[in-house]
């Protein structure tokens, strides 16, 4: 007999299936069947898993759709290991998975069923990247004694991943199987009624692929039918805390509770009391519901339970009318207000109406003026392109330009060479200038002494025009005495006498 049953009720999973049961014949630990119910399916899942050619999958098919927790059932009677793994045909066991579980079973005898973390993921196998979903953390849990589980689940809901669990077959023999009655919490019930009795055990490990699927599609996903099957059948479940079981451990479930009371000496009807109070304080219809129903019964003057509460805690008819005004759990109230704002936003809606229609009008004007603004556009557009072609004449010339400067760059690169050479010129230059500077000082020293020998020369000079002057001054002297000569009788005779000779070919003296 094999140690392991892994049960894989199916329904229309023929995209998955075949990944579901190659990730449990890939497992380390070998020691195990597969026991598999098809619930109906209308794809071509049962003809996948036929496929398979592996004496230890075992295949039974419902004739007509009967539900996932029948279908799970029945994976539990034809089961014929000791320890049972449930597992979802769209889900994944990692290669470690039964090994490691196992291995933690055998070594803890008083615990019931072992959990893990999950690795979630999408509808096509990949890491879901939705980080607040609400999937993402929920499964990661610390570990808890089952008295602390039961608070957890009383006030929390469920958190345990179904398909990561691993479960003594005794256990369902002892608390029983999933109730056929539930389509969304059958496992949340089946871990409250495992916890009355057995320890249970989280792994800190993700040994199971969890897939969201798209659309919701999950059995448990955010759906409306699904919203609304999750509160009715949650305060069946909660039903669960009305046995032997929790009176005989209410403080250790419940250490939060309110009532002055010997746990010893505590009746029935007083533990239902606690567990009604405290179930009203919880923010949700299907706990109110629960709560106020329990109420109800523990109240009923027909039978003796109303004597008992009402003379040991004072708790009567008022306290419970005061409850029943106090929690709107049919929402009447939130319908109300619903209903008002509803009515606001109507009127809201007609002067929005208004205002739409004289938007319209404006709409209607402002089209007119679309349409003058579309002709100008059209203009606009014809210059536009005319622009168009002076840019990309201007492009043309962008080009030329930077092929010219292009050449500039090069004569530039030429002309710094040529200033390098005309630096280093410069620097020579730079030394013979100093050496000119000195010959220059000895020129400027001999040209001081040219200056005072110039200077004794015009002493000289001036002397020599002072002469001149009066050599001037005597020769006009001379000519006025010349003038005066010419003047005279004897100087016109003489003239007249070289007259005479120059006719008459006369030469001599004169």
């Amino acid at each position: 007999m094999p140690k392991v049953s892994v049960i894989i009720p199916s329904y229309n999973h023929e995209k998955y299936i075949s990944e579901t049961i190659s990730s449990v014949l890939n497992q380390s630990y070998q020691d195990f069947e597969i026991v598999i119910t098809d619930d109906y399916s209308s794809d071509n899942t049962i003809k996948i898993v036929k496929e398979f050619n592996d004496p230890r999958i075992r295949l039974f098919c419902f004739p007509k759709n009967r539900g996932a927790a029948v279908a799970a059932n029945n994976c539990i009677k034809e089961a014929r290991g000791e320890l049972i793994a449930m597992l979802s045909s769209d889900d994944i066991f990692t290669p470690d998975k039964l090994a490691k579980q196992v291995s933690y079973l055998e070594a803890n005898p008083d615990v019931g069923a072992v959990f893990s973390y999950a690795h979630i993921i999408d509808d096509d196998g990949n890491d879901f990247n939705q980080e607040n979903h609400f999937y993402k953390q929920i499964f990661i849990q610390p570990n808890r004694n089952r008295f602390e589980w039961l608070n957890h689940f009383f006030f929390k809901g469920n958190c345990l991943c179904h398909p990561s669990a691993l479960v003594r077959q005794k256990c369902y023999i002892e608390v029983g199987q999933y109730d056929e009655r539930f389509a969304q919490l059958p496992d949340f019930d089946f871990w409250i009624r495992l916890c009355m009795k057995y320890n249970i055990y989280v792994i800190p490990e993700e040994l199971i692929k969890f897939r969201i699927r798209n659309n919701e599609a999950n059995a448990s996903g955010n759906r409306p039918e699904a919203r609304i099957r999750h509160q009715l059948e949650c305060k069946q479940i909660l039903n669960n805390y009305c046995s032997p079981e929790v009176h005989n451990n209410f403080y250790k479930i419940f250490p939060e509770a309110r009532l002055d009371v010997n746990h010893n000496q505590d009746a029935e009807e007083s533990i239902y009391l606690q567990i009604a109070l405290l179930a009203i304080k919880v923010s949700l219809p299907a706990y109110q519901s629960f709560g106020i129903d329990k109420l109800y019964e523990l109240l009923d003057s027909r039978n003796n339970t109303f004597e008992k509460i009402l003379k040991k805690y004072a708790f009567d008819f008022a306290n419970l009318i005061a409850i029943t005004g106090q929690y709107d759990v049919y929402g009447f109230i939130s319908k109300e207000n619903l209903y008002l704002q509803l009515e606001q936003a109507q009127a809201e809606l007609e002067r929005s109406q208004s205002q739409f229609q004289q938007a319209q009008a404006q709409l209607k004007r402002s089209q007119s003026q679309f349409q003058q603004t579309q002709t100008e556009l059209e203009r606009s557009q014809s210059q536009f392109q005319q622009t168009q072609t002076e840019l990309e004449r201007s492009y043309s010339q962008f080009q030329q330009t930077q092929t010219e400067l292009e050449r500039s760059y090069s004569q530039f690169q030429q002309t710094q060479t040529e200033l390098e050479r005309s630096y280093s010129q410069f620097q020579r230059t730079e030394i013979e200038l100093e050496r000119s500077q000195s010959q220059f000082q000895h020129t400027q020293m001999k040209l001081e002494k040219l200056q005072s020998q110039l200077q004794q020369t015009e002493v000289e000079l001036k002397s020599c025009q002072s002469e001149l002057y009066h050599n001037q001054i005597e020769l006009q002297q001379l000519k006025t005495r010349i003038t005066a000569m010419k003047s005279s009788k004897f100087w016109k005779l003489r003239e007249v006498w070289f007259q005479v000779k120059s006719a008459f070919g006369l030469k001599g003296k004169e």
